[in-house]
């Protein structure tokens, strides 16, 4: 199968242990400790004090990492095509909807409903950076980080334009913990582009590939830790761009079809 590139401009990792790439990095690495105690979620600074305080989890998680991935690389983001990936989307505010149309139906309240839905996080990034650019909402599963960056990937490949990726989850709550095991909070999120800019990292050499595969595992102690969130997936790839060493990584699809990886430096 043909093999494709594309550079990495800007990446940002955030959660409430590792908030932020720096952080990250050196956790990562085994050089430092996770935050302790873990930090709440930054609310969406841009946003307006009434809207900000009613931001959800998602949203502020989400535009932590892109905010960080964007302001690294340079790029103006309004001009970035843009693909946003959540397995399970705003599981918080789902409950909170499913609790109120079970004891108060008609106080459902539509901001709330806003909220839930599965690209409110690109939504609410297109109006803070007046970007106009089409954007995707990804959700596939346990494959969700991978066909995220997968359908990154191509869009950057095929429109030959610099492409924004988030993929973030949070942790199930109330009567969804019954069903989604998801915990914790994470965001990762590059800026991956066609041609390296003077912020590059790396580059990512990838194709598909026939058959299915187990996805990499986490190494370190501070990416086990979060190894229950629904985004782990990704934290093998950050491993690898923390240690900076060329390495491969492959991620399942689905049980017919893999993502092959390469990194080099």
């Amino acid at each position: 199968m043909s093999r494709f590139s594309a550079n990495i401009d800007g990446l940002a990792l955030w959660s409430p242990t590792l908030p932020g790439w720096t952080v990250a990095r050196s956790a990562l690495r085994g050089e430092a400790a996770p935050a302790d105690p873990p930090l709440p979620i930054p609310p969406p600074s841009q946003l307006p004090p009434a809207e900000r305080r009613r931001a959800p989890q998602t949203v502020a998680l989400a535009l932590a990492a892109a905010h960080e991935a964007v302001a690294a690389c340079g790029h103006d983001p309004a001009q970035l095509l843009a693909v946003f990936a959540s397995a399970h989307g705003d599981l918080p505010v789902i409950d909170e909807l499913c609790r109120t149309l079970v004891h108060t139906p008609t106080l459902v309240s539509p901001t709330r409903f806003l909220h839930s839905i599965h690209n409110a996080p690109a939504g609410f990034w297109s109006m803070l950076t007046r970007n106009g650019q089409s954007n995707t909402a990804v959700s596939g599963a346990a494959h969700s980080f991978a066909h995220g960056l997968l359908e990154a990937l191509v869009q950057c490949q095929a429109e030959q334009r610099p492409v924004l990726y988030v993929a973030y989850d949070t942790a199930a709550v109330g009567a969804l913990t019954n069903t989604t095991r998801s915990q914790g909070a994470l965001a990762v999120a590059l800026v991956l582009a066609p041609q390296a800019g003077p912020a590059r990292t790396a580059r990512l050499d990838w194709q598909l590939r026939p058959g299915a595969t187990e996805a990499p595992a986490a190494r370190s102690p501070a990416a086990q830790a979060l190894g229950r969130n629904a985004m782990a997936p990704a934290l093998p790839l950050f491993e690898a761009l923390a240690a900076a060493q060329p390495a491969r990584l492959v991620w399942p699809l689905s049980a017919h079809q893999s993502l092959d990886l390469l990194i080099a430096l």
